[in-house]
C-alpha cells in the first residue's frame, strides 16, 4: 500500500544527491545549461545511472539545481519593490540581477526559458514579472524612469548582461555592473 508520502532517502543517496546537485551548479554556472550529463555524473563521483535515478530528467536536474538562485531573484525584486523610491529600487534590482546572473551563466537560461514546464519556475518567474511591473509603474509615474519603457527591455538586458565573456568571475561580474550602469542611465527618464 502507498501513502503517496515521498520515501526518505538513505544517507548515501542523499549524499549522492547533493553531490550531483553541487557539480550540476558548479558545471551550468561556468558553461551553462548543455552540459553533458555524463560530465556531471563524473563530478559528482556517482555513475549516469544513479544521477537519472535521482533526477529522471535534465528538467528535474536544473529545477533541482536552481530553486535558491530563483528565490535569490526574488528576494532582490522584493528588496527593489519594498525601496520607497522606486526608481532607486528599480535601479538595485537592475544592479544586483545582473551581479547575480554574472555570476551563474546557466541560470539566464534557466530563468528565461529554458525549462518552462518546471512547476518552481513559472510560479516564481510571474511573481517577479509582476512585482517588477509594479515597480515599472510606480517609477514612470514619479518621472524617473522613460515612459517607452516596457518589460521586454529587461529581458534584453539579461540577453545581454549573459553574452558577457571574461576571463573569470570577478573580471564578468565588473564588467557586469559597468554593463548595468550603462543600462540605467538608458532606462532614465531624460528632458527632451
Amino acid at each position: 500500500m502507498t501513502t503517496g508520502m515521498p520515501q526518505a532517502l538513505r544517507a548515501d543517496a542523499l549524499d549522492n544527491r547533493e553531490r550531483i546537485l553541487s557539480a550540476a551548479r558548479a558545471l551550468f554556472s561556468a558553461e551553462g545549461l548543455n552540459v553533458p550529463t555524463r560530465k556531471i555524473a563524473r563530478r559528482a563521483g556517482v555513475g549516469v545511472a544513479t544521477l537519472y535515478r535521482r533526477f529522471p530528467t535534465r528538467q528535474d536536474l536544473v529545477t533541482a539545481a536552481f530553486t535558491d538562485r530563483l528565490r535569490a531573484c526574488r528576494a532582490i525584486v522584493d528588496e527593489g519593490c519594498a525601496a520607497p523610491d522606486p526608481w532607486h529600487g528599480l535601479c538595485l534590482v537592475i544592479e544586483k540581477i545582473c551581479e547575480l546572473h554574472a555570476r551563474d551563466r546557466g541560470l539566464t537560461e534557466a530563468y528565461l526559458s529554458a525549462y518552462p514546464q518546471a512547476a518552481e519556475v513559472p510560479a516564481d518567474r510571474e511573481h517577479t514579472v509582476r512585482a517588477v511591473a509594479e515597480l515599472a509603474r510606480r517609477a514612470k509615474a514619479a518621472g524617473r524612469l522613460r515612459a517607452d519603457f516596457v518589460l521586454d527591455d529587461l529581458i534584453l538586458m539579461l540577453m545581454a548582461n549573459k553574452g558577457i565573456h571574461a576571463a573569470s568571475s570577478d573580471a564578468r561580474v565588473a564588467a557586469s555592473r559597468r554593463f548595468a550602469a550603462f543600462v540605467i542611465e538608458a532606462f532614465e527618464e531624460r528632458p527632451r
